[in-house]
């Protein structure tokens, strides 16, 4: 029995890797890039946080979240991590339920998986593009150039169409339309957010801990705790990550209010300052060993308090309007950073289509999906990462069964 994978990235890996378990099966994994999991080699900033040991608990979203449940509950956070280390990968993981490799690099684990692919019942054709797939009478020709493969089963591992410098397609979503499957509307998913704010320029590359609100017409939308990244043109890190899923999208006015000392009062706060005061601290400097630096003067000049003044000339007005800075600080936000810039695919292949145990199609029988092509994505933090393994085992695994 031949079972054709279409991506080798971490879902069509995975699924590759469980097909090949099925001593008659002999598995065609098609890769149209010239090397597997580039994607995957690039999450997590290079470090590749591969799962989350609570991903078994919920953290994914989609028009039917719970379809992940059947092929998480059977292949779990840990049966991942005991897969990983039979394949020779060590991992560690965080207080957080994040998990990485030991090494702290994405490659380990592309290596680890490209390794364990050297099988004789695997065939790797780097370079392949499928760009149409027929149904036959036995199973499925998948077309690539002037090149053709035949098999009797078929997986679609495309991923999604987010990250195209890496990878991203629209590829799968084409495949399995024309195969009779219907797809949602496509947006980004875990990726910054544009801010009208002109402090973002000058804090290009800060970082800083926070608890962010986002608002639309003035009522709270979603909120997060965490790491928060200025960049040039807004608001990135994991924190917003976390909650940019649908920001931006719809009518109405959106904004962000952030708290920069979320762990401190604002009467702590008022009380620190009121001690510098007393100094001949310039008032640029107000927040300095409170804040980064360049933020501390960012939120100082954004309170209206002019930086060559010395913080003991600090009006009560002046001292309440930085404590607001800091505190309540909101700026308007306009839209998301396109699928360049996104980690995940929001939207895809509607999953009412295919069988959440097997991972099998209801339209067309013996064709198989997994991971970002279909219309799950997971919250920021080894959730998507591990919906691709668990999706990806499921279908390699009930696709190398033998069909009676």
């Amino acid at each position: 029995m031949v079972i054709g994978i279409i991506g080798a990235g971490a879902s069509g890996m995975a699924a590759a890797l469980a097909a090949a378990e099925s001593p008659n099966a002999r598995v065609i994994l098609m890769e149209r890039q010239a090397r597997v999991g580039r994607k995957l080699q690039a999450t997590g900033n290079g470090r590749c946080n591969l799962s989350n040991m609570n991903a078994d608990r919920g953290g994914y979203n989609g028009t039917n979240p719970d379809f992940v449940q059947p092929a998480i509950l059977a292949f779990d956070p840990r049966a991942t991590l005991n897969w990983f280390a039979d394949l020779g990968l060590y991992t560690v993981t965080e207080t957080s339920g994040k998990v990485y490799p030991y090494s702290d690099q994405a490659n380990s684990v592309v290596d680890v998986l490209r390794l364990n692919l050297n099988k004789p019942n695997i065939i790797l054709k780097l370079g392949f593009d499928a760009e149409k797939v027929q149904k036959t009478p036995t199973g499925f020709c998948i077309t690539g150039g002037e090149e053709t493969v035949e098999c009797d089963k078929l997986i679609v591992a495309c991923g999604g169409l987010a990250g195209s410098k890496l990878g991203g397609t629209m590829s799968g979503y084409k495949l399995l339309s024309k195969l009779g499957h219907k797809s949602t509307r496509l947006r980004p998913s875990l990726v910054q957010i544009k801010a009208d704010w002109s402090g973002c320029a000058a804090l290009k590359g800060v970082r800083a801990n926070c608890h962010i609100e986002i608002l639309k017409e003035g009522k709270l939308f979603n909120q997060s705790s965490g790491e928060l990244q200025l960049t040039e043109m807004g608001i990135s890190g994991p924190v917003v990550f976390e909650i940019s899923r649908d920001v931006c999208y719809g009518p109405g006015e959106w904004s962000a209010r952030i708290d920069f000392l979320p762990d401190w009062t604002e009467e702590k706060l008022k009380n620190a300052l009121q001690k510098r005061r007393e100094s001949d601290l310039p008032m640029e400097d107000l927040l300095t060993g409170i804040l980064h630096n360049r933020l501390g003067r960012v939120l100082t000049k954004t309170a209206g308090v002019r930086g060559k003044n010395l913080a003991k000339e600090l009006s009560n007005a002046e001292l309440e309007a930085v404590c607001e800075a800091v505190k309540n600080l909101e700026i308007p936000l306009t839209e998301p950073l396109g699928m360049d810039s996104a980690q995940v695919t929001a939207g895809g292949v509607l999953t009412d289509q295919f069988d959440e145990n097997t991972m099998e199609s209801r339209l067309v029988p013996g064709l198989y999906a997994c991971g970002e092509v279909l219309d799950i994505d997971g919250d920021c933090g080894g959730y998507n990462l591990q919906w691709a393994w668990s999706s990806g085992r499921c279908a390699g695994l009930h696709a190398g069964k033998e069909t009676k």
